[in-house]
């Protein structure tokens, strides 16, 4: 097993993706710091004005979700955690290119008859997965620590760095990073086109969770049942983002456990559906 590993995190070292997709994580995760540091800015320091007119009932929701937000705990649970949702895809990609690779570069006939036991095989692109995963958390969540600081310390609030909220944040945003790299080598799995698998993830990840609050706000006016727009936790994008979300990402939505209770059942799904495949279909 430590031989596959070995060669797993060579298939990737020796190539340019590795640090294409770091260098694109990297530039991301500055991208969403910037973002999140103008709306925590925006919280912080401003008042809610609402409009005269507007109905008591929208009034009062406004101001418990301006409320919430105001919160310096909420603000930075957002900043310490900054550049997951394209982070998480990009690991999900690199899990895919494990599997796809192998099929697009011909060489998943000599790693089979190299290694009979195709579920070690599969464990170990697993394990590299994971492994790759928690490296680009570890270098997200270092600019996150450091840039956040500065902005609290700037701003003349506490950055909460020791909180338990926020440590529990931190530690969820890794089980995500891990989670979506388990799904991406189970969809390489699953899609041997490597361009199909990876604009199929692309598109269910960015656009599943929009096309499903789309699809469930519709549902819910047909309906009228709250639990309608609670059962958006099922998408895997939706799932990821409740399990992160310090406040409720919307009213309906269930907490941030249910979120991750869902994550996880997804990534062993994948994982079993990937090595079944893979113990059983044809490699020419």
């Amino acid at each position: 097993m430590n031989r596959l590993i070995r060669s797993e995190l060579l298939k990737i070292r020796t190539t340019h993706t590795w640090w294409i997709f770091a260098l694109a994580s990297v530039l991301t995760t500055a991208l969403a710091l910037a973002l999140n540091f103008a709306q925590a800015h925006f919280y912080l320091n401003e008042r809610l004005n609402l409009p005269s007119d507007m109905p008591a009932d929208q009034a009062a929701q406004a101001r418990q979700s301006f409320e919430a937000q105001h919160q310096v705990l909420t603000q930075a649970t957002n900043i310490f955690t900054s550049g997951q949702f394209l982070g998480c895809l990009f690991v999900a990609i690199l899990g895919i290119l494990l599997i796809t690779n192998e099929y697009y570069h011909q060489t998943a006939t000599a790693t089979f008859l190299a290694t009979p036991h195709r579920t070690k095989v599969v464990t170990a692109k697993l394990i590299t997965a994971v492994a790759y995963a928690g490296v680009f958390w570890v270098v997200a969540t270092v600019i996150d620590l450091i840039a956040g600081v500065v902005f609290f310390n700037i701003e003349g609030f506490p950055s909460h760095v020791g909180d338990w909220e926020v440590v529990r944040a931190i530690l969820l945003n890794l089980l995500a990073y891990a989670i979506w790299a388990v799904f991406g080598v189970g969809f390489g799995a699953l899609i041997r086109s490597q361009i199909g698998a990876t604009i199929t993830v692309s598109v269910v990840y960015v656009v599943g969770m929009f096309a499903a609050n789309i699809l469930f706000t519709v549902l819910h006016q047909l309906i009228k049942k709250d639990w309608v727009l609670t059962a958006q936790v099922i998408v895997p994008s939706t799932a990821s983002q409740i399990m992160l979300a310090p406040t409720k990402l919307f009213p309906q939505s269930p907490p941030q456990w249910v979120g991750a209770l869902v994550l996880v059942g997804y990534g062993a799904l994948a994982g079993l559906v990937g090595t079944l495949i893979l113990r059983k279909r044809d490699v020419s």
